[in-house]
C-alpha cells in the first residue's frame, strides 16, 4: 500500500451525513496502517445541485443522492459496484433494503451506490406541546387542515421539497407522476394536488418558503409556537436526546381522503466510488465495511448516521435510543415512491419546484405551473435522447 495512501471523500454538511462518515472513515484507517480518508462537506443544496462529473473527478468517495443513478450509468463516472464487490454481500444488502433504498442506485444494470443512508418524508410533532395546547395529533388530511389553521402546522416550503411534496400528493392518490420514465399524471390530479398544497401552506407562515426540512426541524425542537410537521425528510437525530432543545417524535403521516396514508417521496443517501479512484480495492473494502449491518446499527448510527441497513431499522438500541424513531416510520419507507433515474431527469428537478412554490406563495391559474412542468420534463427527456 505504501507508506501513505489518501483517499477523498465529499459528503453533506450535516451531523448525519458528515460526523457518521468521518467515523467509519476514521476507525477503518485505523485498521489499515498507512490509510488515511479525508471527507469534506458541502450544503445540502449543493448536494442536491452540484453535478457528479466533477466531484467524481477531484474525489475518491462521493455520497450521493440516488436521481444521479441515471447520469452515472450514462458518463461512467462511478465505478460499477456489482463488479467489485462480493455476490453475497450484495446479496445481503438487496435482502435488507429499507423500501426500495437498494434497488434506487441500480440503473440499467449497473449499481451505482450502496445505500448506506435511508429517509423518506414523515410526519414529526412535539409530545409536550401538544399537552400543552390540548391538541391531539392529527390522523387525517382534514385533521391535519384543522391544526394547521390554528397556527400550529410547519413543513418545508423551498422549491425541491414542494415538488417532492407534489409527486406524494399524486402518488398517495393513485396517479404517480411519472410511469416508465414519461409523463403519466392528468390535469385533474395534477391540479388537485397543487390546490391542496396551496391550502395547507395558506395557513402556515411565510418563513417556510425559505425552510428545509433541517431549518424546519431546528424550528419544531427550539421554538413553543409550531406543533407539528405533517411531511419533510425525515431525520432522526432530532428524536436522540442531547442534539436539540426538545426531542421529537416521529411517526407515520396522515390518511388523505380514504386514501391511505402519504406514500411520500424516497430519498436517503448511497456511498459511491469515483472512476477515477487510483485505490479502487481499498475504496471497496470502506464502503462495505460502512454498509454492514454491525456497523451500521453501531458506530454509523452511535456517530448521528441514518442507516439503510434493515437490520439496524428493527434493532432494539437503536430504536431505544431514537425515540422508536426507526419502527414508528419504517411503513413510510417501505412504500415511499421512487423518482425517476434517468440520465436528464436532474434538469427537470432542478427546476420544476420553482413553478410550484411560486404557485403556493402567490396563487393564480394552477394550469400554468401543469404547462411549466410539462415543458421542463420534455427538455428532460430530450438531454441525453441520442
Amino acid at each position: 500500500m505504501g507508506a501513505q495512501t489518501i483517499l477523498r471523500g465529499i459528503t453533506w454538511n450535516h451531523s448525519r451525513g458528515f460526523v457518521s462518515v468521518v467515523a467509519t472513515a476514521q476507525r477503518f484507517s485505523e485498521t489499515r496502517p498507512g490509510l488515511e480518508i479525508i471527507w469534506e462537506k458541502r450544503s445540502l443544496q449543493e448536494f442536491a445541485d452540484a453535478p457528479i462529473q466533477g466531484l467524481a473527478e477531484e474525489y475518491d468517495l462521493l455520497v450521493i443522492d440516488h436521481p444521479w443513478a441515471g447520469y452515472a450509468a450514462h458518463s461512467q463516472v462511478l465505478l460499477p459496484l456489482q463488479e467489485i464487490i462480493p455476490a453475497d454481500y450484495m446479496r445481503d444488502q438487496a435482502q435488507h433494503s429499507v423500501g426500495q433504498s437498494h434497488p434506487s442506485y441500480i440503473f440499467d444494470g449497473a449499481q451505482c451506490a450502496l445505500a448506506i443512508d435511508a429517509a423518506t418524508p414523515v410526519a414529526s410533532y412535539r409530545p409536550d406541546l401538544l399537552e400543552r395546547y390540548e391538541l391531539v395529533k392529527p390522523e387525517t388530511w382534514d385533521d391535519l387542515l384543522g391544526l394547521a389553521r390554528r397556527g400550529r402546522v410547519i413543513m418545508p416550503g423551498i422549491p425541491i421539497d414542494t415538488l417532492m411534496n407534489f409527486y406524494m400528493l399524486c402518488a398517495t392518490q393513485g396517479e404517480p407522476p411519472f410511469s416508465d420514465d414519461e409523463w403519466s399524471l392528468s390535469d385533474t390530479m395534477g391540479l388537485q394536488a397543487l390546490e391542496q398544497l396551496r391550502e395547507l401552506a395558506s395557513h402556515c407562515p411565510a418563513d417556510i418558503y425559505n425552510w428545509n426540512p433541517i431549518a424546519v426541524y431546528e424550528a419544531l425542537s427550539r421554538r413553543d409556537d409550531y406543533v407539528y410537521c405533517p411531511f419533510a425528510y425525515g431525520y432522526s437525530n432530532y428524536a436522540r436526546a442531547g442534539y436539540s432543545d426538545h426531542v421529537l417524535v416521529f411517526d407515520d403521516m396522515v390518511n388523505i381522503h380514504g386514501q391511505g396514508r402519504c406514500q411520500s417521496t424516497l430519498g436517503g443517501t448511497g456511498l459511491a466510488i469515483s472512476s477515477r479512484c487510483q485505490h479502487p480495492e481499498l475504496a471497496r473494502d470502506y464502503a462495505m465495511f460502512t454498509g454492514s449491518p454491525a456497523i451500521q446499527r453501531t458506530l454509523f448510527f452511535d456517530n448521528g448516521g441514518q442507516p439503510g441497513h434493515r437490520s439496524a431499522w428493527e434493532d432494539a438500541e437503536v430504536n431505544r435510543r431514537s425515540s422508536n424513531y426507526f419502527l414508528n416510520t419504517l411503513p413510510a419507507l417501505d412504500r415511499a415512491y421512487l423518482r425517476p433515474r434517468f440520465p436528464g431527469y436532474l434538469h427537470f428537478q432542478d427546476h420544476a419546484g420553482a413553478p410550484i412554490r411560486q404557485y403556493l406563495m402567490e396563487g393564480g391559474d394552477g394550469r400554468r405551473a401543469l404547462a411549466d412542468l410539462k415543458r421542463l420534463f420534455e427538455q428532460a427527456k430530450a438531454l441525453y435522447s441520442d
